[in-house]
């Protein structure tokens, strides 16, 4: 699974979910749509709570040379 795919897909769907949900409020006058605005700021700054709360969108991490080094010093030292 790619990480970065995802993470680009759900940002650009919260963005036109939110968009969609405020055009609904002004076309219906129905104050509830409005909410769309929730979607649409977490978009705009690339925050995802579903993703937050899984922890199934986070990169994974990698070694970098310095944190390897370091371990080898560790290991001789012991």
């Amino acid at each position: 699974m790619n990480v970065i795919k995802i993470k680009k897909f759900c940002r650009a769907f919260r963005i036109s979910i939110g968009i969609v949900l405020i055009g609904i409020g002004v076309y219906t006058e129905n104050a509830w749509f409005y909410l769309g605005i929730v979607p649409l700021i977490a978009g705009l700054v690339d925050f995802c709570p579903l993703c937050l709360i899984t922890k199934q969108c986070e990169l994974p991490t990698t070694n970098t040379p310095s944190s390897d080094a370091t371990k080898e010093s560790n290991n001789e030292s012991n």
